[in-house]
Parts: structure tokens; C-alpha cells; sequence
């Protein structure tokens, strides 16, 4: 029986009801109601505009930072956990991985206007494969380290998680999902990747022109 077999057989009241429980845990943006709380302040009209770890530092300095980031990694965790808990179904935990995701890129209180994803992710990769999730630092900081940037590092190690999981044998499933959430993570920096590699051949176009002889 392939995945697509294998949705069709589910019970969709419970995938229906993972998938809301988790969506909902995603919407809970830790980073705008900390800031809301400390300043009144409404996080998405502040510099980049996202409700992520951040740009709550930005304004709270660097206990807002981490308060956002246990936040959002927690919150990631704790889905994927509750999904595997309660049906005892990787496929659902897997879903539930997409939906708390969903939540914290376009949660539905807040317009849909969230953050980026990355810490959410990642909290709900290691409950749900620690495995798969162990790895991306091994993609991310050789690239780091070189470029002293995270952008591009980080969006290459997601990119990479949908060969991991195959290169790993965790199912055609398994694989499906990551490359969602892998475009659901481009998607949400889609804005920032068009910035850098606008920089980058700017820069590349720069060092490229010849010096002017001085008169």
C-alpha cells in the first residue's frame, strides 16, 4: 500500500482534528503577544515585520529573543508530540508538523501575517525524526561558518531535508512531507532570498567593473 492508499484508508476525523489541534498551537505567536505584553506594541509593524525570534529581539533585546525561540521551537515540539501521543500514527505526526507550521506562518487571529517558520520546524523535526533533524546543523554551519550569514545556510539545509529522509529510508510519506514543508520555509523567506541574491549580484557585479585610471 503506497501513501496515497494510506491517506484514503485514515480516519479523517482524526486527522481533521490533529491537524486543527496543531494549527491552532502554531497560532500562538509567542513572539507578538511578548511584546504586546512588555510595550503594547505590535511586532508587525517593526522593522522586518515578522512575529518570529528575531525581530522580538530587536525590541526586547536578547531575553526576548530566547523567550521567542523556546517559545516557537517549543510549541513545534509539542504538536508533533500530541499528534504521535494521542493517534500513536507517524503519517498524523507528520501532518501535524505541516498544520503547527501553517499556524505560525499565517495564523489566523493575526490576519495571517506570522513568522518564518524555522524554529517552529525544527522543534517539531526532532520530536518527529531526530534523526532527519540532527542533521541540519551539519548542513547548516559548515555554511554559516564560511559566510558568517544564516539566510542561505539555513534555506539550503531545509532544501536538503527531503533527500535526508529518503537517503534514510523513512517512506515515500515521510519524503512528501518534507519537501512540503521545505516550500512552506522558501516560500515564508521568499522576500529575504530575493533581497540576498539581489545583494549578492550587486556585489559580484561591483567587484567585477574595472578601476577607473586616476587622472
Amino acid at each position: 500500500m503506497d501513501w496515497i492508499q494510506q491517506l484514503q484508508s485514515a480516519n479523517w476525523h482524526r486527522v481533521t482534528g490533529c491537524m486543527l489541534e496543531a494549527y491552532v498551537l502554531g497560532c500562538f505567536a509567542t513572539g507578538y503577544y511578548l511584546v504586546r505584553a512588555r510595550t503594547g506594541k505590535d511586532l508587525r509593524t517593526i522593522a522586518s515585520g515578522s512575529i518570529g525570534a528575531r525581530n522580538a529581539g530587536r525590541v526586547l533585546g536578547k531575553t526576548g529573543f530566547a523567550i521567542t525561540l523556546l517559545g516557537d521551537f517549543g510549541k513545534g515540539a509539542l504538536a508533533v508530540w500530541m499528534a504521535r501521543e494521542w493517534t500513536g500514527d507517524n503519517r498524523l505526526a507528520a501532518l501535524a508538523l505541516l498544520a503547527v507550521v501553517s499556524g505560525h506562518l499565517w495564523p489566523a487571529q493575526l490576519r495571517f501575517h506570522g513568522g518564518k517558520g524555522v524554529a517552529t520546524s525544527l522543534g517539531g523535526l526532532l520530536v518527529f525524526d531526530y534523526r532527519v533533524a540532527l542533521l541540519f546543523p551539519v548542513l547548516f554551519l559548515p555554511g554559516f561558518a564560511l559566510a558568517r550569514k544564516s539566510l542561505l545556510p539555513a534555506m539550503f539545509a531545509f532544501t536538503c531535508l527531503p533527500m535526508i529522509a529518503w537517503f534514510l529510508d523513512r517512506g515515500n510519506f515521510t519524503v512528501a512531507m518534507l519537501a512540503i514543508l521545505t516550500v512552506m520555509i522558501l516560500i515564508a523567506h521568499r522576500k529575504n532570498l530575493t533581497e540576498e541574491f539581489t545583494a549578492l549580484a550587486a556585489r559580484r557585479t561591483a567587484a567585477a567593473k574595472p578601476e577607473q585610471p586616476k587622472l
